[in-house]
């Protein structure tokens, strides 16, 4: 009987070794299976290049240390670098992006990143940053300075604003060659095709013709 016990755990640990080697987290939005593998167009990531045909350039990207364009409506910009910007990074899991603020209030929007933690150190300037958890949705902020560090969980809403009269630059790492990004009143009230402006009023207790004005704002955002 014990011997049965123990083929049953060992049935159920190669079960689950074999299901962790072969389910990877996803590395887009979706990955739609087909019957016919000639038909295929993407993989969960990038298609590998030759390892002997790699070169330096493959590793490499510069321009990170050049500010980033703030004088847009929300007064940030984010550079981000990722495996479609760096194609070393594929299969590494890993992405960094610069963020540069305009003085007096520039904002890095409340947005997600559905497939990376993120974690961020402020070079220059002062940031009142935060995120909220998942139900009952407690906000958890803090003022970062110069050297200081602050992580926001997978999947949760967070963002970063400049409280300083002076420019802020901050650097991010992030646990995903491609985290992706839902800026949260984009996806809302911008998406492509509109949300229904009945299903949004309810949803925000907001009157049909002050959603219908939010969607005009957004939708070429």
């Amino acid at each position: 009987m014990k011997s049965f016990h123990f083929l049953v755990f060992l049935a159920l640990a190669l079960a689950f070794s074999f299901a962790s080697a072969f389910d990877p987290s996803p590395l887009q939005d979706f990955c739609v299976a087909i019957p016919e593998p000639k038909n295929a167009v993407f993989v969960n990531g990038k298609f590998c290049k030759n390892p002997n045909l790699t070169v330096a350039e493959d590793f490499f990207f510069w321009g990170l240390n050049v500010p980033g364009n703030t004088e847009n409506r929300v007064g940030s910009n984010v550079t981000l670098v990722n495996v479609d910007r760096l194609p070393g990074l594929n299969t590494l899991g890993i992405s960094l992006a610069r963020l540069d603020f305009a003085p007096n209030g520039g904002l890095n929007p409340p947005h997600t990143h559905p497939r990376g933690t993120e974690i961020l150190v402020v070079v220059e300037g002062t940031l009142y940053v935060g995120f909220v958890t998942s139900n009952p949705n407690r906000l958890i902020t803090k003022v970062l300075y110069p050297g200081d560090v602050f992580v926001f969980p997978i999947g949760l809403i967070h963002f970063q604003f400049n409280i300083a009269k002076t420019n802020a630059v901050a650097f991010a790492g992030l646990s995903s060659q491609n985290p992706g990004v839902i800026t949260i009143a984009d996806a809302i009230f911008g998406s492509n095709p509109p949300i229904n402006p009945d299903v949004l009023a309810k949803a925000f207790q907001l009157d049909k013709d002050e959603v219908e004005k939010l969607q005009k704002l957004f939708e070429n955002a």
